[in-house]
Parts: C-alpha cells; structure tokens; sequence
C-alpha cells in the first residue's frame, strides 16, 4: 500500500474560505512572464495538439517536465505560466500540453475527458523520442491529473520516472453532484458557458476545414445543459461511445484504479475544495505502493495560496517534488 501524509500547507488566516484560495490565481494574480517555444504535434487521425516548451535549450539527457491543464485551461492558465516560469528559473525544461481545442479550434470534433490517455500518450512518447536518454516526469492539474493517473493505471509505458497530481476529481460522480450545491455552482457556470463557446467556435472551424467532422458536433444536443451530468450525457458520452454519463463516470474515475499505479506518483489534495467532497479521497488500501497521498486542511480548488513570503507554495511544491529526483 501507499502512504497518507498532512500536507505542510498553511493558508494565512485571512486566506482560508476555499473560493478565494481558488479564484485568487485566476483573478487576481498577474500572469507571470515566461519565454515559450511552440510546436505542433501531428497526430494519426489528422488533428494536432499545441505544445508551449519553456526552460533551458534541449540537450541529452535532459530532464523535461510535462504539464497538463484542466478542464477549459490551456498553456495560459495562470497555474501553468506559474508553474513554467517557476522552472525555467530554476533551469528546468517544461513542455505544456494545449489539449484539442483548449486554446484554439482543433481539426476534428474530439476534445478531451478524464480518461482521454491517447493524446497523453503521444506526448509521452514524442518527448521521449526526442531524447530517449533523458527524464521525463509529468505533472497534472485538476482533469489533467485524472487523465494521467488513468495513463498510468491502463497504459504505462514506463517512460515516466513520476508523476505528480493536483486536485484531480477522483470520483467523477462526486464531483459533479458537489458542482451542483451551493457556491459551486459558480464554477459549474462559468465551466460550461466556456465549454459550450469553445464547441460553437469549434462548429465554425469545422465547417471550413472538415465537414464531416463538424456534422459529428451538429448532431449532438447542446441544449439545456446546465450540469455536468447533462454535459457529459449530452456530449462526452456519444462521442466517446459511452452510454451515458453514469457509464463515462465509471469507467474513467481515477480513484478506483489507484491500487494499479506503479510508477511513484504524488497526489495534492485538500479538505475544502469546492470541486469535490472528502468523500473522494481514497482510503490507504485504495492507494497502489507507489502513491503518496499528501492532504491539506485548506488550499480551494488549485489554490495553495501562502502568506507574502510563500505566497504560491503549489509551485514550490512541484518544484521541491522535481527537484527531489535529481535529474537535470
């Protein structure tokens, strides 16, 4: 079995209501500055995932850091420029995955879902094909950080060295009816209404450059959905082949496969996140021998945000976990 451990967060007094840990970053931080690189990864059914490389020149056995976005983020999420210029200035190279259609229109109707581990995989292996002598660890935000525990829950390669998870909805039903309470419903809004206009802008693109691809979209009802059942029956489910959302829940809940994780993997958690409930948090014999569960009392949904002298502990965090593999 894996271990539980007490986070070694604090949140300052004043800092401590879970919706302004969560939407201090989004709101009110600055985007911090960071050099990028772009490239555009071709993949085999003809789409392509943008990819934004940051840090130091690529040389041989270098260490790379993959990083994976939430739902509706991108590479310009403020906790992915954080999290890059955060390495780079530590001298750390970092590729950030834009999933299909996270930060334009991509070329089919796909996106992308808690168990979505194709794209993942292709980045894994395109990266090290790229440097088959170097390190590879990847890090994972919220949806992202289901996709990868899925990745290494059915398809491990053993290309990675670790892996690293930050407020991952390990319960998919859980959360979706905890987005339906309260303050929650908030996000839930706010998520959807992004989603949906990605999809209408998505429509048009289609129209232009696959046809065939946008009559997929045109066939799906987008209509009245004001939840994340209905958004998963409605749209992920069809076009995934699932049967419904009840059927993609379980089937791509991340908790319920932590005992198949191998690979030495770091999951972040906390008590207050207004995503989720403590109900998704595994027990010690769910947890596979090389997963570590760290838990904090505070922190909201991607949050962890300290006092003026450690204002964004996340980063330093994740950093601090890099770091501990020794890898340059």
């Amino acid at each position: 079995m894996g271990e539980i451990l007490h986070s070694s967060f604090r949140a300052p007094l004043w800092l401590r209501n879970p919706h302004l840990q969560t939407l201090w970053g989004p709101l009110g931080r600055k985007l911090p500055e960071v050099q990028r690189q772009q490239e555009r990864l071709e993949l085999p059914d003809g789409d392509y995932l943008q990819l934004d490389w940051a840090g130091p020149d690529r040389r041989p056995g270098q260490l790379t850091v993959i990083l994976l976005h939430g739902l509706s983020g991108c590479s310009d999420s403020h906790y992915m420029r954080g999290f890059q210029k955060t390495f780079a200035d530590a001298g750390i190279r970092s590729v950030a995955i834009n999933s299909r259609g996270a930060k334009q229109p991509n070329d089919t109707a796909l996106c992308y879902h808690a168990g979505e581990t194709d794209d993942v995989d292709a980045v894994i292996e395109h990266v090290f094909h790229q440097d088959p002598t170097g390190h590879r660890l990847a890090i994972g935000v919220s949806l992202g950080g289901s996709r990868l525990l899925n990745w290494l829950a059915h398809r491990d390669s053993g290309r990675l060295s670790g892996v690293a998870t930050v407020c991952s909805p390990l319960r998919l039903d859980i959360c979706a009816n905890r987005l339906d309470r309260g303050l929650s419903r908030m996000y839930r809004q706010h998520l959807i209404k992004a989603l949906l206009e990605n999809f209408a802008s998505k429509k048009r693109h289609l129209d232009q450059v696959n046809p065939p691809e946008a009559k997929r979209l045109y066939r799906l009802d987008m209509t009245g959905i004001r939840s994340f059942w209905r958004y998963d029956d409605q749209i992920i489910a069809p076009l995934y082949g699932f049967r419904g959302a009840s059927h993609y829940y379980a089937e791509c809940s991340a908790g319920p496969r932590l005992l198949q994780v191998r690979t030495p993997t770091l999951i972040l958690q906390n008590l207050d996140d207004p995503f989720m409930t403590p109900a998704t948090l595994p027990r010690h014999q769910e947890l596979g021998p090389a997963v570590t569960l760290e838990v904090s009392r505070h922190g909201g949904h991607v949050g962890f945000i300290g006092d003026a002298d450690n204002r964004y502990w996340l980063e330093q965090r994740l950093l601090a976990f890099v770091q501990g593999y020794g890898f340059r």
